[in-house]
């Protein structure tokens, strides 16, 4: 089954609930970082989260998420685009930590002293947005959850799940955010309330139904109808060129330096771990460029 995110909205225009399944693309991402028990299950609802938040957007936009705890996790990096693409990475992959009251202790491992950043690049050449509030409980979803009440004035709750198989990779991994609109009507909302606070495991619902079948739970006999859908997948987006942009910033000494390294540079992509590359000559050029623009 693909992993796939799905919109729907109650039937009078007032709430708004988007799900997904995002297990493919956690298992995938936390192989990648190489990430301990712990550190899946965080890094897995932080994709969840972005994919959701992706999907709020244009078409043609993208958000980034950047949670910097003070926990030894240090920090959480989550992308989306538009179109369903989502990459993550983490400061730490080793660190884990011993479950706290028979949960994962991911509250722990962020650290609950810290920001979450939002970011959005909103196309058409306008600058990007940021918005940025303190972890509340550095859950993930009750951190995304009070920024988007907080920063976008939307009441909002959101909900991820996401659960390791015996071989220790992930086996289910979802979410779901729900939205009041302006229109809401207070019974609905009421109604809606009540059921998230008697939802029964997010994980189970995942793997036996899907993202539908969180949407059908949540709205209970409240008539909805589904709005679109669309797969979620990863995507890294690097390449020599962006890490040579990269590298520019470092300024010509740092590149001199690199330079008389006896295997020139190589850069890792902290997204999907691939290695870069670039020799003397590559690097000669980079220097060259460094040097036009600071006009020497």
């Amino acid at each position: 089954m693909a992993d796939q995110i799905v919109r729907a909205l109650c039937l009078s225009g007032g709430i708004r609930v988007l799900a997904c399944t995002a297990g493919s693309l956690a298992r995938e991402i936390c192989t990648l970082q190489q990430a301990s028990a712990t550190a899946s299950i965080a890094l897995s609802r932080g994709l969840a989260g972005g994919a959701l938040m992706g999907a709020l957007l244009k078409t043609g936009q993208r958000t980034a998420l950047k949670f910097e705890g003070n926990g030894p996790l240090r920090k959480m990096i989550i992308e989306a685009d538009s179109d369903g693409a989502v990459r993550g990475c983490i400061g730490n992959p080793a660190a884990d930590l011993e479950a706290l009251n028979g949960k994962w202790n991911v509250a722990g491992l962020i650290g609950k002293a810290g920001f979450l950043t939002v970011s959005k690049d909103l196309g058409a050449g306008g600058q990007p947005y940021q918005g940025v509030v303190q972890l509340v409980s550095s859950e993930v979803g009750e951190d995304l959850a009070y920024y988007l009440a907080d920063s976008e004035q939307t009441p909002s709750a959101v909900g991820l799940g996401a659960t390791l198989g015996e071989d220790g990779q992930v086996a289910t991994c979802g979410g779901f955010l729900v939205q009041a609109l302006p229109k809401a009507d207070a019974g609905e909302i009421e109604k809606i309330m009540a059921r998230i606070a008697a939802l029964p495991a997010l994980s189970d619902l995942i793997e036996t139904g899907g993202a539908a079948a969180v949407i059908g739970e949540l709205f209970g006999d409240i008539p909805y109808t589904i709005l679109e859908s669309h797969d979620i997948f990863f995507r890294c987006g690097c390449g020599l060129e962006k890490v040579e942009q990269a590298l520019l910033t470092l300024g010509s000494e740092e590149l001199q330096d690199m330079q008389s390294q006896e295997n020139g540079a190589e850069v890792t992509c902290e997204f999907c771990r691939k290695a870069y590359h670039l020799d003397s000559s590559e690097l000669d050029k980079l220097i060259s460029q460094t040097a036009e623009k600071s006009g020497h």
